[in-house]
């Protein structure tokens, strides 16, 4: 092998590794949480110091697309568990389904920074105006963000592992609020882009017109430190007292009809607990996504008639994941409310006036797109095809508190959960995880949680089958969160908010026209100066 080509090899088994240890920004157990944001600044900005030198186009495609394969990989290994231990799909299936995602989200930052190498030519040019150097990080940060929102939208959308996420413990984290997580992203990337800018024009004379992008990142973090002590959003009504009941029933045994009666039962007993003392006695009690796992037309009336007991006992409202029945062989995945007045006529018939169907569907878990029929029967999924619910769907008013749920992965839609917390002062999350075992993504979705809170300036709460049970407050911190794959609930004191965060009432919009904009001047700059 010659030098050139051993030279190469280094080069991409160094991106290689910087993918896998970039994915660490988003599965936060291995390392403390203030750390996160470093880790994915130093990835990012070492991965962009090698690219901004190459001298063709081509080179930048393959090494961000090979850099983001293994980010990706490495990130969602998860979801060979669900589909593997749980789905029951041949292992060597499962691997090359996770390996064929992540190539393909990989193709959206590929792209994106191709264009960006295009239009503004080598970034390690030397004999370039300071103008020009911080054009090239701003139409770099910004075709990283407009790639990670494609991905976030197109085919459904698969926002999981945004750069914003990566900063929840940062300085740039207050920005949340104004621009949300992809605003949050693009100071991240710009940051990224501008340090790596520098570095590479070091010892050269445009190393002080590179330090400009420096400059200004610098500044926006400032920036971001004060808006953390802006508030945007003020209390409403009386607290809530709120028990999130975590009863770590296995995948396993979760739709195994000989243990199913077991898990219901662990989930009636933990909501029967008496209140600690220290909290008093919960108004409301939540229990996860489809904590009864089969379809409400043939969930058994003694079943109705032991929550409305429970609910009578602990004079509380119980809100749980049902799949309500809508036909024969479709139901929705839904959440319900139930208390001491609620009649059984109306639990049989799903005619409720608490009740939430969830919208946003998971593909091949909640519905199969067209084509892939085949993947889908390689796995054995229960209640695997819903219908949606509709997108304007009342929140539940609970003690004068107006209550918004979202079901399982709903809340990395941040564009979706500030449409709906417009009318609501509490965020509420079930989800059931199980699915995917102990593994990162339990923590890495306590981690959009946080973001959403940010975004919206309301509390939200979590009830989980197997983690992250959790209580996150306005300003995106955890108050209160058990440990994952262990039983037990978590009662908070939870004071519902309102009024709107800037993010709130533009939602995605201004980055995306400031990213828009600056992709049509450096086209501009490309076609008017030719560098």
């Amino acid at each position: 092998m010659d030098t050139r080509a051993a030279t190469m090899h280094r080069k991409l088994l160094i991106l290689a590794l910087l993918g896998a240890v970039y994915a660490l920004s988003f599965a936060p157990n291995p390392l403390p949480s203030w750390g996160l944001p470093f880790v994915h600044l130093a990835t990012l900005t070492i991965v962009f110091i090698r690219v901004f030198k190459n001298s063709h186009v081509w080179s930048v495609l393959r090494d961000i697309w090979l850099f983001s394969v293994v980010a990706y990989a490495t990130g969602l290994y998860w979801l060979f568990i669900s589909m593997h231990t749980y789905g029951h799909m041949a292992w060597p299936l499962a691997a090359m389904g996770v390996v064929l995602l992540a190539s393909f989200l990989a193709l959206y930052p590929a792209i994106m920074c191709a264009i960006a190498y295009v239009l503004m030519g080598r970034p390690a040019n030397t004999n370039q105006s300071w103008l020009r150097i911080l054009l090239i990080s701003l139409v770099w940060a910004s075709a990283w963000t407009m790639a990670e929102w494609l991905r976030g939208v197109l085919f459904t959308g698969f926002p999981w592992l945004g750069a914003g996420y990566a900063h929840i413990d940062g300085w740039l984290a207050p920005w949340s609020s104004v621009v949300g997580s992809y605003g949050v992203g693009w100071f991240a990337t710009f940051t990224a882009t501008s340090i790596a800018i520098l570095a590479c024009h070091k010892d050269t004379e445009n190393d002080a017109k590179a330090a400009a992008g420096v400059g200004l990142a610098i500044i926006a973090g400032l920036i971001g430190i004060g808006l953390g002590y802006v508030t945007w959003t003020k209390p409403e009504g009386s607290s809530l007292i709120v028990r999130l009941v975590q009863g770590n029933v296995p995948q396993s045994e979760k739709f195994d009809a000989q243990l199913m009666q077991q898990g219901i039962e662990q989930y009636m007993k933990l909501a029967s607990l008496d209140a600690k003392s220290s909290e008093g006695k919960p108004n409301i009690i939540v229990l996860p996504e489809t904590v009864i796992p089969i379809m409400s037309a043939y969930i058994p009336t003694p079943m109705w008639q032991q929550l409305i007991r429970i609910s009578e006992q602990k004079n509380a409202t119980i809100i749980m994941g049902v799949p309500i029945s809508t036909g024969a062989r479709q139901g929705t995945n839904s959440v319900i409310a139930i208390n001491q007045n609620t009649s059984l006529e109306s639990l049989e018939q799903s005619d409720l006036k608490m009740r939430y169907d969830k919208h946003h569907l998971v593909p091949f878990g909640e519905f199969v797109p067209k084509g892939f029929q085949w993947f889908v029967n390689a796995m054995q999924i229960p209640l695997g095809t819903f219908d949606r619910g509709g997108l304007n769907q009342r929140p539940f008013n609970i003690e004068q508190q107006l209550i918004e749920p979202n079901i399982s992965h709903e809340d990395v839609f941040g564009e979706e959960i500030i449409h709906h917390a417009r009318d609501s002062n509490i965020l509420l999350n079930v989800s059931n995880l199980a699915w995917f075992g102990n593994t990162w993504a339990l923590r890495q979705h306590l981690q959009i949680a946080r973001a959403r809170s940010l975004e919206t300036g309301r509390p939200m709460l979590r009830s989980t089958n197997t983690g992250m049970t959790a209580a996150i407050d306005p300003n995106g911190r955890v108050r209160a969160v058990l440990n994952s794959n262990t039983p037990g609930v978590l009662d908070v004191e939870v004071q519902g908010m309102q009024g709107y965060t800037p993010y709130m009432k533009w939602g995605n919009l201004p980055v995306l026209i400031l990213s828009l904009m600056l992709l049509v001047v450096g086209a501009c700059n490309k076609i008017l100066f030719r560098p």
